[in-house]
């Protein structure tokens, strides 16, 4: 046997039942999103990489980010994330876009990450956005649509938590701790890495990042200061608001959140898993400044991401996702031969109208092989049409699980395969 081709590292084959668990979660991503009255928008998989390098970090940009010359000797790169095409989408219609507005999509993005379990370098990433105000109450709505998905996939307060924190708050404790305002957007990344590195390695981080020993001994204290938020206006209001849609069980101040994406400028948070490996499901926050940044106006925003590839090993550990997701095939119309074929063709579609799930096995065969082959596709209903049932206008309707076998005039077709689906036994 010659070797099959293999595919990309970091990409993943979506074979029907992993397709049907994907479109399951996408489902509860659309309907969450509209019923908070997102709208769905999309832009281009390919983008020039100076949308990226002055808006995303250095990390995002030189690390992760397929860059790669076109003809033109322009730079570009596969989308590594979405939120500065979205700013770039608003600049380029500011004026004709109505304000606020609220939109969402998902779609394929790429990141050369180092492949392991929950991390591909190809994934489906949930991006919303609320773009046009910098009220509390918009950094509460967001993080209430987070929540509610976490809800509706079946998952508890006791699995999964979304931390938040704000930025702005922590720009003013970084001043009391006398570090210089040049310097904090590093401190930022080093707050990101706090629990991503050992203690006395991230401590050298810190002391490399500018800070002096004093100052990492407050930044310590900072933070596992639990009440730091009641400080802040801004995250006393939020919580306020989030007791009002009924999934403040789910959302919890952590000064240790801060984003590593250099532009968040006020409130900020990750969902994380609470059990097993503690892993981060979405992050976002307040973008004040990204539209400005890309050549528009300055237009207040906030939203998050949520890569497919952690949530769903997370509803999987936590054992919530359904059992029999996919279309659930219904019935199969056998193939006596090329003449029955018309007939067989016709009652089908005769099914189909009716709403119901039918394949037609698509070449003459022993009856045998063609209830085998339904068998192994969970089909529980076959239709029999040779040419005895055609010339008595009858058509032989076979219980696949039971074996019960009757044959019926056409015209009470559809009544007898109702009558033997799952559903109506």
């Amino acid at each position: 046997m010659a070797d099959i081709v293999r595919s990309v590292k970091g990409t993943r084959d979506f074979y029907p039942e992993k397709m049907a668990v994907r479109r399951w979660m996408f489902d509860i991503i659309r309907d969450v999103s509209t019923r908070f009255g997102y709208q769905e928008f999309e832009g281009p998989c390919l983008e020039f990489i100076d949308l990226y390098a002055a808006k995303s970090g250095e990390e995002l940009v030189k690390e992760q980010a397929f860059v790669f010359n076109s003809p033109g000797d322009d730079l570009l790169t596969l989308r590594p994330e979405l939120t500065p095409t979205l700013a770039r989408m608003i600049a380029q219609r500011q004026y004709e876009i109505p304000l606020p507005l609220r939109w969402w999509s998902i779609g394929p993005f790429w990141r050369y990450e180092k492949p392991q379990r929950g991390r591909t370098r190809e994934f489906y990433q949930w991006n919303i956005d609320l773009v046009g105000t910098e009220t509390a109450a918009a950094d509460a709505e967001i993080v209430a649509v987070a929540a509610t998905f976490l809800k509706e996939t079946g998952l508890s307060s006791d699995q999964v938590k979304i931390f938040v924190n704000n930025r702005r708050l922590m720009d003013q404790a970084f001043t009391m701790l006398e570090i210089p305002e040049n310097l904090h957007m590093n401190v930022f990344h080093v707050v990101d890495k706090v629990d991503k590195l050992a203690k006395e390695e991230w401590r050298a981080f810190a002391l490399d990042s500018g800070l002096s020993d004093y100052q990492v001994d407050g930044l310590i204290e900072l933070l596992n200061d639990k009440v730091l938020w009641q400080t802040s206006e801004e995250l006393v209001e939020f919580f306020d608001l989030i007791k009002l849609y009924n999934i403040d069980d789910f959302v919890e101040y952590n000064p240790k959140v801060i984003r590593g994406l250099d532009y968040y400028t006020g409130t900020v948070f990750e969902a994380f898993e609470l059990a097993g490996q503690s892993r981060a499901i979405l992050g976002g926050g307040r973008y004040d400044n990204l539209v400005a940044d890309v050549g528009g106006n300055r237009l207040p925003g906030v939203g998050f991401a949520m890569g497919d590839v952690v949530v769903e090993l997370v509803l999987q550990d936590a054992s919530v996702i359904p059992t029999g997701l996919g279309n659930t095939l219904q019935v199969i119309v056998t193939c006596f031969d090329t003449e029955t074929l018309p007939e067989s063709i016709e009652a089908a579609e005769q099914l189909r109208s009716a709403g119901l799930q039918v394949v037609i096995y698509p070449e003459a065969d022993k009856l045998g092989k063609q209830f085998k082959y339904a068998d192994r596709l969970d089909i529980p209903v076959a239709l029999i049409l040779g040419p005895d049932e055609i010339r008595t206008g009858q058509v032989a309707i076979k219980n696949l699980k039971t074996r019960e076998q009757v044959t019926v005039a056409r015209e009470k077709l559809l009544a007898q395969v109702t009558h033997f689906l799952p559903s109506h036994a």
